[in-house]
């Protein structure tokens, strides 16, 4: 029990935040900007806290479970704590913007900045890195089916049929979702999965000595991990609205917080993944959370919207739909031999960087 405890620090110091968080709510909302923005950053960094265990314990039932259905699980994880978020903020503070925006910073941190900083990093440790292409060309060519579909096409359908056209929009984002499953578990499942020459190295004896944590316990504790994300989200929400009230912040920046969030532990797991030489690894992660993020968050938000009545702006500017353009333009190209190298991980992460500048300007 005690070893539990501890390897649940962050958890629980992610609770204990909740636990402050409700009954000073009143203060930290009713002493000014500075006040509330600090809250605000703290409150960020226990939904971090929380949502790093969540995805340990996403991973260690994918441990269990295997490829592909291991990755799918990551990255599930990772767009349950995103929709958690994302709804709680449009709840609390309305955004016809935020829906699109969280997607397109989503895309652009997993593909551009995750995906560009592992293959730079590995292919500076290791030269180039192989992988199953076929991989990276059926999630390439379903994240600009879906992008396209949800989030450039609405910009030519009239006002009066977006209730229409938003409920065709769920349906080909389920269809899509099911047919990917189906691949992914199925008998295609071997386009995600790649077959490394050398062996694992046998495990040290301190991870032997690890704890066994059991598959019901993950499951328990990512969904309590999810309780508190969305208990913090609630009150961060509110202090980071007030905290940036008129301060001059880009309006995306919101967008690119709750992006972030989500993909902060998927960072980590990729740049592990392709330090050790397994860039198979980060190709699903990567592009299977920035596929996930659109082929689910979308259906969820937009039945949102028709549940309340009051549609989204789901349309990319031009500035979006170009920088995702380039981005999956790049992709297909750097990700069509089977093998990434650190030329085409800088050329995504200049991309990542474009999109932090555009951001930063209020493009």
């Amino acid at each position: 029990m005690l070893n539990t405890l501890k390897e649940e620090k962050f958890l629980l110091l992610a609770l204990l935040m909740t636990c402050l968080a409700y009954p000073l709510e009143p203060q930290l909302l009713g002493h000014g900007q500075t006040v509330a923005l600090i809250a605000g950053v703290v409150l960020v960094a226990a939904i971090i806290c929380a949502s790093m265990r969540v995805a340990h314990h996403a991973e260690l039932i994918a441990e269990k479970v295997g490829d592909p259905y291991g990755t799918m699980i990551l990255t599930l994880s990772a767009v349950l704590v995103e929709v958690v978020i994302l709804a709680i903020m449009m709840n609390n503070e309305p955004s016809p913007t935020l829906v699109r925006d969280t997607i397109y910073s989503a895309v652009m941190l997993d593909i551009n900045g995750i995906l560009g900083l592992a293959a730079l990093m590995g292919g500076l440790k290791h030269g180039e890195q192989s992988y199953n292409d076929d991989s990276a060309r059926t999630y390439s060519v379903m994240i600009l089916t879906a992008m396209g579909v949800s989030m450039v096409v609405p910009e030519f359908i009239p006002q009066g049929d977006w209730k229409i056209y938003s409920a065709f929009t769920i349906g080909a984002m389920l269809v899509l979702y099911t047919l990917f499953l189906r691949m992914q578990v199925g008998p295609h499942s071997y386009f995600f999965s790649y077959s490394y020459p050398q062996k694992r190295k046998p495990k040290e004896p301190s991870e032997v000595n690890e704890p066994q944590v059991s598959r019901k316990q993950s499951i328990v504790t990512l969904v309590f991990g999810l309780v508190v994300i969305g208990a913090l989200a609630e009150v961060m929400s509110k202090t980071i609205d007030l905290g940036l009230e008129n301060s001059g912040a880009p309006p995306v920046l919101a967008a690119i917080l709750v992006a972030a969030i989500s993909a902060a532990p998927e960072i980590l797991t990729a740049l592990r993944a392709a330090l050790a030489n397994r860039m198979q690894s980060v190709v699903n992660v990567a592009l299977g959370a920035s596929l996930s993020t659109v082929i689910l968050t979308v259906p969820v938000m937009e039945a949102m919207a028709l549940y309340s009545g009051q549609p989204f702006q789901m349309a990319m500017t031009p500035v979006q739909t170009v920088m995702i353009l380039i981005t999956l333009l790049v992709s297909a190209i750097n990700l069509n031999d089977g093998e990434t190298n650190a030329i085409e991980g800088m050329t995504h992460f200049v991309l990542f960087a474009t999109f932090i500048m555009l951001s930063l300007l209020g493009l």
